[in-house]
């Protein structure tokens, strides 16, 4: 009966090696020139990002236990979207956490522009805008997303694999972070002293 969902799972899983190996620029470019290296790099990133993406859809849109939160549950009410009712305080939960998700993955992206995104190349590192709060905005969103929408869609299982989903994402930023400071060093390594991974702290007044 969960057969997608529990499928969406272990593709989402089977793509970390892949993205681990597209990250690895000086690897490839010893192995295959610098040039060849960067286009087959790009090449993995472009495919296990996506695909990453789509299996985390698919988590999202699996067939599986739907919940409501009980205390609520008889004076929430709910908002019809065709044939699927959703608890309104499903709807607040959503919003409270799929607007900022997608806020900080927009600016992510508009501040490293989407072929960095897309590829994880980078010549230089970005230090300002969004990125001064955490060093890895778009997965951060990602995970916001992921919480906000598992409350959109009721979706049971997928609100419980929000521990594996976060661990994926900090094995990845892990990688991506050990990559940066091989190819840039100091620079990357100060950054990192200066702003946190994926918790914004809170700032003094």
């Amino acid at each position: 009966m969960y057969t997608w969902f529990f499928i969406s799972v272990l593709g989402l899983i089977a793509t970390i090696p892949l993205h681990f190996l597209s990250v690895e620029h000086l690897k490839l470019q010893k192995r295959y020139g610098k040039k060849k290296g960067n286009k087959i790099g790009e090449i993995y990133g472009l495919i296990s990002g996506w695909v990453f993406f789509l299996f985390w859809i698919g988590i999202w849109f699996s067939p599986q236990p739907r919940f409501t939160i009980p205390i609520f549950q008889n004076v929430s009410g709910s908002v019809p979207v065709v044939s699927f009712s959703i608890p309104l305080l499903h709807l607040i939960i959503c919003a409270s956490f799929v607007i900022p998700g997608a806020l900080l993955a927009i600016r992510g992206v508009k501040e490293t522009t989407l072929k960095v995104a897309e590829t994880h190349r980078t010549e230089t590192i970005v230090t300002t805008g969004v990125y001064s709060v955490v060093r890895h905005p778009q997965y951060l969103g990602g995970l916001l997303a992921h919480a906000g929408i598992s409350f959109l869609l009721s979706a049971g299982y997928s609100l419980l694999l929000t521990p594996l989903m976060i661990a994926l994402i900090y094995l990845i930023s892990r990688k991506e972070e050990e990559e940066l400071i091989r190819e840039f060093g100091k620079e990357y390594e100060d950054y990192k002293k200066k702003v946190p991974m994926l918790i914004p702290r809170s700032r003094r007044r």
